[in-house]
């Protein structure tokens, strides 16, 4: 019993000391927040690779064609659009490079290293430790390859204009709103 007790208040001793040093440490340096390094990158980019972004295997049960791609495109401008503009390279974007970490252009040699199933993957789970959201509820499994298949055939940088989120402009115009009530009698 005595040992134990030698030990409770060696280690409370010790706790105290690294809470004493974390404070004074704090106190001299402050809190800054400063954008990660390129080690830190590069452990973060494996770690995805290898253990955070699952389904590597998958394949994309779309074929690349000039229709799954304009589908996936119009997916991609209604969901994936406000962080990765129109052409999923950032055009656009305000915030983009002002986020931590950064919202990674799609034509990235990063992003174009995952497969399709780890594409489809991040789009349907999202990603930690990124602002990217997770899709799984709110786009279908075709849509997520459609998607993936887009992001496959991204055009040229700048190709389709800053997202109309960003500029002002109506995004809605020439566009059928069709309510829950009204789609039910168009089904009929």
């Amino acid at each position: 019993m005595r040992t134990i007790k030698i030990l409770v208040a060696a280690l409370s001793g010790s706790l105290s000391v690294v809470a004493l040093l974390g404070g004074l440490l704090l106190s001299m340096h402050g809190v800054q927040a400063r954008p990660p390094g390129k080690w830190e990158n590069r452990i973060v980019t494996w770690a995805k690779h290898l253990f955070l972004v699952r389904s590597k295997h998958l394949t994309n049960p779309l074929p690349a064609t000039p229709e799954n791609t304009a589908e996936g495109q119009q997916n991609f401008s209604h969901y994936c659009f406000v962080c990765h503009g129109l052409d999923g390279q950032n055009t656009g974007v305000p915030f983009a490079d002002a986020m931590s970490p950064r919202v990674p252009s799609l034509a990235s040699t990063e992003v174009q290293s995952y497969t399709d199933g780890q594409l489809y993957w991040v789009i349907r789970n999202g990603l930690w430790p990124s602002g990217m959201p997770a899709s799984h509820g709110i786009l279908t499994d075709e849509e997520i390859w459609s998607i993936v298949t887009y992001v496959r055939n991204l055009p040229r940088a700048g190709s389709l204009g800053e997202p109309p989120a960003f500029t002002g402009e109506n995004s809605s115009a020439g566009v059928e709103q069709v309510s829950p009530a009204n789609q039910k009698n168009a089904n009929n």
